[in-house]
């Protein structure tokens, strides 16, 4: 039997870099892609410290990734062995209730999210089901590191501006200058806001955001109230759509403290705790709340805005280390030694 390295969860704090069996064609539609790219994301963490429940001891982690087609199975039709391919983080079968409805996420022949429910990327190859759905051909002039981003944080990033409806002249604040959040700022610049608004903690982040043009103010919750100064920029209204990328009490709550009245709240932090919803306050204030796991449906039209250089998410990456160093870019990670945004793992 053929072996591979591969980053496989033990149980909470417990993630090894293991030798595990090669994957192997299951279904007709199934691809075997050769992993040439791949990297650590923030839902990772939650994972590696028991925060996603549902991820079971001896499952492979890692979610973002792009490689070459090794091999695929008889129902593949789009799809060769060798074409370099960018993958989505969510499967999709493509023929479902919810898929017809591009609600892809909510598949209910797949929804298998890579590093979650299946085995996923941080490895040397890896199992796509629903090859034809879920993968997408890379242009030659592209490198891994160009398109990297389009299967997860990109995708989502742009999933909670589209949930969002900005419109031209919109005050958009997103709360979390993480990857994920710099990608929503990325991506809300599409729709022609007026400003964007960085919410963070960490101000080396949002000097980052505002050096790569994707925001254009920034605020520190611990020296101001968010919620104040965004209202004194619009004469006392709120800003028009607030995008929370973090996933907990503090940002939520400064969200929904920060939105105007008609105003809508989007949601794409991975959230660990249920949180309380103050109703009361929201419903005549006829306020938009949405939120959801990314159906990572936009991928084509993603890649075609980085080739013709309309976006670049290439500044994310600060680290890149060989997949067998995977444990320390975790550490690099998760403590942001060295104002690390993104860790990439080279196979």
């Amino acid at each position: 039997m053929k072996t591979m390295r591969a980053v496989v969860y033990h149980g909470k704090d417990d993630i090894r870099l293991d030798e595990v069996p090669k994957p192997q064609i299951k279904e007709p539609t199934d691809a075997i892609v050769k992993v040439t790219t791949t990297t650590i994301c923030g839902t990772d963490i939650h994972i590696r410290h028991g925060g996603l429940p549902a991820v079971k001891p001896g499952t492979i982690i890692g979610h973002e990734f792009v490689g070459v087609v090794d091999e695929v199975g008889s129902a593949v039709t789009k799809f060769k062995p060798g074409d370099r391919v960018a993958v989505s983080c969510v499967t999709q079968c493509g023929q479902c209730f919810y898929c017809l409805r591009q609600d892809y996420s909510q598949c209910v022949n797949g929804s298998w999210i890579f590093g979650y429910l299946i085995d996923g990327a941080q490895a040397e190859y890896v199992r796509v089901p629903y090859a034809d759905m879920g993968m997408h051909k890379i242009p030659d002039n592209l490198t891994d590191e160009d398109v990297l981003f389009v299967g997860d944080i990109l995708s989502t990033g742009y999933f909670g501006a589209e949930n969002g409806e900005i419109k031209p002249g919109d005050t958009v604040a997103v709360f979390g200058c993480g990857p994920v959040g710099m990608c929503a700022m990325l991506t809300a610049r599409l729709w022609g806001p007026a400003r964007i608004i960085a919410v963070d903690l960490d101000e080396h982040r949002t000097e980052v955001a505002k050096k790569q043009g994707i925001a254009d103010y920034s605020i520190n919750p611990a020296k101001e109230n968010p919620a104040e100064v965004i209202k004194s920029m619009t004469d006392g209204r709120g800003a028009d759509v607030c995008l929370e990328a973090v996933g907990v009490r503090p940002t939520y709550e400064a969200a929904l403290a920060a939105v105007r009245p008609g105003g809508t709240v989007s949601l794409i932090g991975v959230f660990e705790q249920p949180q309380n919803l103050p109703l009361n306050e929201l419903w005549i204030k006829n306020i938009t709340l949405r939120m959801g796991l990314v159906n990572a449906n936009r991928i084509p039209q993603l890649i075609d805005l980085i080739n013709e250089g309309k976006i670049s998410t290439n500044f994310l990456i600060t680290h890149t280390l060989p997949l067998d160093e995977a444990l320390k870019g975790y550490d690099i990670f998760e403590k942001k030694i060295d104002n690390a945004l993104k860790v990439v793992l080279k196979p």
